[in-house]
């Protein structure tokens, strides 16, 4: 057999004279679903407060939940960091529980920014509203630009770690070891 004869790896053709060029795909249209969650989160952007809970509810009666979800979820997380230490929250969410009944993560992610607006405003809370917070709390709660003060520390996954010190010369009397100051 003549190497000329075997086949190459081109589409099982003998050389690349023969070979098909790849197909072209044509763009894929965007899912109906991508182009109403863009249409929703703009339309959320730009509601007046007295229509919001209305919009709200219509998103959340969109035939995929999910999406719908993600959408009243974006919307939910912008507003309460807008409102999260203004006076203008507690009425806000009141509102938005009444809207978000059905929806467990919603109601649960409500329920979370109303603890960062509590630890925020320097309002009590206990360890347990924290180690039983979910990830997505735990992660805000460290980037947010207010510091958690407590006499005593919560347990579990928030937790604070103990000032940086600083290392002094190795002293002569033990070689080798550094003291803290």
């Amino acid at each position: 057999m003549h190497a000329s004869s075997a086949a190459s790896p081109l589409n099982g053709r003998k050389d690349a004279r023969h070979a098909r060029p790849p197909r072209r795909r044509e763009p894929a249209e965007e899912p109906a679903e991508h182009e109403r969650f863009a249409c929703y989160l703009q339309a959320l952007e730009a509601v007046a407060e007295a229509d919001e809970a209305d919009l709200v509810a219509a998103v959340l009666r969109d035939q995929d939940m999910t999406m719908a979800d993600s959408a009243a979820c974006r919307h939910l997380d912008r507003r309460a960091a807008d409102l999260l230490t203004g006076p203008a929250f507690t009425a806000w969410a009141r509102t938005m529980t009444e809207v978000f009944a059905d929806r467990d993560f919603l109601t649960l992610r409500l329920r979370e920014w109303t603890l960062l607006r509590t630890i925020a405003l320097g309002k009590p809370w206990t360890a347990e509203d924290l180690t039983s917070a979910s990830d997505w709390f735990q992660r805000t709660a460290t980037t947010m630009r207010f510091v958690v003060t407590r006499g005593t520390q919560p347990a579990g996954r928030t937790r604070t770690h103990p000032p940086r010190t600083k290392r002094s010369e190795p002293s002569a009397a033990t070689p080798g070891s550094a003291q803290l100051t």
